[in-house]
């Protein structure tokens, strides 16, 4: 009977927090799609890039973390911004170290326009997924709604490092001393 208990224990997935397991490594995946991305001929086709790098980001460490993940970006397309925030509350307190949770409890902070709010989870974001393109961005958003400009500026670039075909190039000011 131990032996097979044993057995059991070394064949399970690690469990960290609540219950929730290790995220899923796709490191070497968003590597690639990062490298594509600065050689994308066209928005277009960095477009469909970006699009992998969001369903990666978004491939939650289990099925209850998943379900939280949907069902929060599900109730902010549907404008019920108390629920989504609700639903990722659960998932940063489920798992603590998913970073997608952070970064979508950022954006309804960011939608609600406080950036307060939205920045220490773009920081705990980056400090997970320090190649989060989507949370590099979203920290330059709310650093210049936050009239924080520089900090904001070099925000942007560092996400424009990542992926060149971001929309948000269009905000890239030059920096002083600095000509675009």
């Amino acid at each position: 009977m131990k032996p097979l208990l044993v057995a059991l224990c070394l064949l399970a997935p690690p469990v960290l927090a609540d219950g929730c397991p290790v995220a899923p490594d796709h490191s070497a995946e968003l590597g690639a799609l990062l490298q594509e991305l600065k050689a994308a001929p066209n928005e277009m086709a960095a477009r469909g890039l970006s699009n992998r790098l969001w369903q990666l980001w978004s491939d939650a460490p289990d099925e209850p973390s998943q379900t939280m993940l949907d069902e929060g970006m599900a109730a902010r397309g549907s404008y019920d911004f108390a629920r989504a925030l609700d639903r990722f509350d659960r998932l940063v307190g489920y798992c603590p170290f998913y970073a997608e949770g952070y970064n979508q409890r950022a954006f309804i902070h960011f939608l609600r326009e406080d950036y307060e709010a939205a920045l220490p989870d773009l920081e705990e974001t980056l400090r997970i997924n320090p190649q989060h393109v989507g949370a590099l961005a979203g920290k330059a958003l709310t650093l210049l709604g936050l009239g924080r400009e520089l900090e904001g500026q070099k925000a942007l670039r560092a996400a424009l490092a990542l992926n060149p075909w971001l929309t948000e190039r269009g905000l890239l000011k030059p920096l002083p001393g600095e000509e675009l």
